[in-house]
């Protein structure tokens, strides 16, 4: 498991494939413990299809500096959040 990764929990992942275009791009990536999508409020019981936009975007620019930027904003962002667990 990665710190910064998309993920999501088996038992949807069947679901969101037959629902949501590019849903298994996400699953190229190791999982993570925080990503791009939820530094930025879409985690939880939220708009898959935004955490999907944002895990692509994530995935398709990755950087090191996005990563450490990512890792930051858990730190400020992450915790405080209403969709945090």
């Amino acid at each position: 498991m990665s710190l910064v990764a998309a993920a999501e929990r088996p038992p949807f992942v069947q679901q969101f494939r037959e629902r949501i275009p590019q849903y298994m791009r996400r699953h190229r990536v190791k999982s993570g413990m925080t990503g791009w999508a939820q530094v930025n409020g879409w985690r939880g019981n939220t708009s898959i299809e935004k955490r999907i936009e944002f895990d692509l975007y994530y995935i398709e620019n990755w950087s090191l500096r996005l990563d450490l930027k990512i890792l930051i904003l858990t730190i400020f962002r992450g915790f405080g959040q209403p969709h945090a667990y």
